[in-house]
């Protein structure tokens, strides 16, 4: 059992930030040689209004504490290095424009410390305003390769999952890849080696609601330590009455969408050339069936059966997995060492993660563990841990564990000063608007349970 510190009350004042992480002591297991890999949430830059990036990504005060506080600690064998793999339709030197990237190249130069910034993706695509594809362009993704991690049989959370005719949806339009990479017996996925061979993993999340996971903090923003996005399942086509958790509803007119869709995406992984005609379909269907503001689709609700469990995986992956794809030993406590600092002093609500209201929330979370950090982030934000599938999950986990309490365990700090037992804890000012397909389901003493 570890502890959770929250600090109310904070702005982006990056001294103060400075002080909350050190008197945190969650940076007392870095040592002077250590390879330091800082895995800030860049998914995308903004796509909204100017100055929405604040509250969709990692912000550049928590990334450039962090750098600085590190370079006290390391020596000149030390290293640090910034990464993370945004979102495929995502322009990396977009998001690195919100950044003060020569600031933390200098201040490293300076203390003689190396410092690398990598965008971990294969493939960047360019993308119509409907998000359809229209290009790909190949990336050099991870100067030090990727590491492949088969996670067979029930060393994977997709081991017990219940058998259907449905396949797997990942990230792009052609299914065969994500389900020959999960198959029921395999579960493999690509992952950074950089990651993988690093000493700590600092994971620097935006905290968020998420149309697909309910929340997004800790253990989703690990989504981000994969190279090949379309090994990552997100939902299962098709609706609930055959199997699939794509919408909520098995109307015929949901059924009828689902069956047009796949039908449309399969046309086009044969024919490239025909990609185009996309674009003016989906406008068609948005039409005729409603937005994601609107509708729920594509494992956007508190059904998905599918996002947590490759969610659940890719934090076994972090914790256990060695640069030749084996795992470690079944052991908690030979792991990875994990330090999780969260920005919510400006987060997202509502239809996070892309497009959310901003949420000035003025908190930062500071942890070794990322299930009680995000256990106590769902708490603040008004919601029961118990209705969001990758929190209650991860207590259940019986191989490879990413946690070793359980909830009642859990103990916050609150502002250095109030000791908290989380099952005590009430939600800080008031409740998080949730995603559309998680209103009402996820709230604590939600009244119209569904």
């Amino acid at each position: 059992m570890s502890v959770v510190y929250l600090y109310t009350r904070v702005n982006y004042d990056k001294e103060v930030i400075k002080g909350h992480i050190l008197n945190s002591g969650v940076l007392k297991s870095i040592i002077s040689t250590d390879k330091v890999v800082i895995k800030p949430n860049l998914v995308q830059e903004s796509r909204i209004q100017d100055g929405d990036w604040e509250y969709v990504i990692t912000h550049p005060v928590i990334i450039t504490s962090v750098i600085e506080l590190l370079c006290d600690i390391l020596d000149s064998t030390g290293k640090i290095i910034v990464a993370d793999a945004p979102m495929t339709g995502a322009s990396f030197s977009k998001i690195l424009s919100h950044m003060p990237v020569d600031e933390w190249k200098n201040y490293c130069l300076d203390r003689k410390i190396s410092l690398e910034i990598i965008d971990l993706r294969d493939e960047e695509w360019k993308m119509a305003s409907n998000g359809i594809i229209i290009s790909r362009k190949k990336l050099p993704g991870d100067p030090s390769g990727k590491v492949i991690v088969n996670m067979k049989n029930d060393t994977s959370e997709f081991h017990n999952k219940p058998k259907t005719k449905q396949l797997l949806y990942g990230a792009d339009y052609d299914t065969k890849e994500t389900n020959a990479a999960h198959n029921g017996v395999d579960n493999i996925y690509s992952v950074s080696r950089t990651v993988i061979d690093a000493d700590v993993l600092i994971n620097l999340p935006k905290l968020k609601t998420h149309r697909k996971a309910g929340i997004t903090c800790c253990l989703k923003n690990l989504v981000g330590i994969n190279t090949n996005k379309n090994l990552l399942p997100h939902h299962t086509i098709g609706t609930p009455k055959d199997g699939g958790d794509q919408f909520e509803s098995s109307s015929s007119s949901v059924a009828f969408e689902s069956k047009l869709t796949t039908i449309a995406k399969n046309v086009v992984v044969r024919y490239k050339w025909l990609t185009p005609i996309l674009v003016p379909l989906k406008k068609i269907a948005i039409f005729v069936w409603g937005n994601n503001k609107k509708t729920v689709r594509s494992g956007g609700w508190y059904g998905n059966d599918t996002l947590w469990r490759m969610i659940l995986d890719l934090n076994k992956v972090m914790y256990y997995s060695n640069g030749d794809g084996t795992l470690r030993d079944d052991n908690y406590k030979a792991k990875k060492r994990y330090i999780g600092i969260v920005d919510g002093i400006y987060g997202g609500q509502g239809n996070g993660p892309l497009e959310p209201e901003i949420m000035k929330a003025s908190l930062l979370i500071c942890g070794t563990d990322p299930v009680e950090i995000d256990c106590v982030a769902a708490r603040i934000m008004g919601f029961d841990y118990r209705k969001i599938p990758q929190l209650i999950h991860a207590f259940e986990i019986k191989k490879y564990p990413i946690t070793s309490s359980t909830y009642k365990d859990i103990i916050c700090f609150r502002d250095g000063e109030e000791k908290i037992a989380l099952k005590d804890f009430y939600q800080y000012d008031k409740p998080w608007l949730a995603a559309k397909g998680w209103k009402g389901y996820i709230e604590i003493n939600a009244n119209n349970k569904k």
